[in-house]
């Protein structure tokens, strides 16, 4: 653990194992590293500048929550009582507003060579949602090659809950995604509306330009891609559901969730490099499920808890 910054405040971790390198922040608990041996390059877009992450990288591999995506008018209505939020995208709130958890720094729970456990309580009340809440993250590398996120999350109070990681990814090391292949397990997607929030149509990615089940190269633009890929209708076991392939690296991405965001970077020459330098690849409950009652639901009670796993497993050609 080294200090990253020059206010003390943030933390670097390196873990290391199994094939891999990583370095997190304890800010946001954020992935800024990820290295597989024997390829000389960082395959998630990360900086060592932490101003960065204040502005144009502050989603860049981050856990952002409480609640990710987006909650359309900023307003939610939880168990018969209305809660709002602060607007931060156009009437929506997006990633939880301008406090989410990717802004804050995380309690180091525990450190080993190969994981590390952070934590965040959130008060009730804190940017609107209600419940004592606290989130738990706990990274690992495990053999072959494999970085493993453990998330989970409790209340005392229902509450909102859907926190994601938000890791862009560029495996060949070039400008932008041009020419990477990917693949995604799902037979729907959905639709969204000039605000980006979903119509509440669930669509069949056969014969649209969203069907990836099959690998596809990626063209910038062509889709363009922000939209939610329907895994299931709730969280499941652990299983592949995600293929991204470049520069000779293979990702391959499982997870507990039943949505999976697919963000093109169209956006990240804000924060100096070329657009579309990566794609944003997040695992998460259905956008919006507030306002749309057949999406898998963000209610969180006392007495439950909120678990999901994400795996990825690199591999070189």
């Amino acid at each position: 653990m080294t200090p990253f910054g020059t206010d003390g405040a943030v933390d670097r971790l390196s873990l290391s194992g199994h094939g891999l390198s990583v370095d997190l922040l304890t800010r946001g608990s954020i992935l800024r590293a990820v290295r597989l041996d024997r390829v000389d390059r960082n395959l998630t877009l990360g900086s060592d500048d932490l101003a960065d992450y204040d502005g144009a990288m502050r989603y860049f591999g981050a856990i952002v929550g409480p609640v990710a995506n987006r909650i359309a008018g900023a307003r939610a209505i939880i168990d018969g009582a209305e809660y709002r939020f602060g607007a931060n995208d156009g009437r929506a709130m997006l990633h939880s507003g301008r406090h989410g958890t990717q802004f804050r720094v995380w309690e180091l729970v525990e450190q080993d060579t190969d994981a590390a456990t952070l934590a965040i309580d959130l008060a009730d009340g804190a940017d609107g949602f209600p419940g004592n809440r606290r989130i738990v993250a706990r990274w690992s590398l495990h053999s072959p090659a494999t970085l493993r996120l453990e998330l989970n999350a409790t209340t005392d109070e229902p509450t909102l809950m859907n926190p994601v990681n938000h890791s862009y990814w560029n495996l060949a090391g070039t400008p932008d995604i041009t020419g990477h292949r990917l693949r995604v397990a799902a037979g729907h997607w959905l639709p969204t509306d000039e605000d980006a929030l979903p119509t509440g149509e669930i669509a069949p990615c056969a014969g649209s330009d969203h069907d990836f089940r099959a690998p596809r190269a990626l063209v910038p633009g062509h889709p363009p891609l922000d939209h939610n890929f329907c895994l299931s209708m709730e969280d499941a076991d652990l299983r592949d559901v995600l293929e991204l392939a470049g520069g000779g690296v293979t990702m391959r991405m499982a997870t507990t969730a039943p949505g999976v965001q697919i963000f093109d970077g169209r956006d990240t020459d804000s924060a100096g490099l070329a657009p579309y330098a990566g794609l944003a690849i997040e695992a998460q409950r259905w956008p919006d499920a507030p306002h749309q009652p057949a999406f898998p639901t963000f209610r969180l009670a006392p007495l439950e808890t909120f678990r999901q796993v994400t795996e990825w497993r690199f591999a070189a050609d």
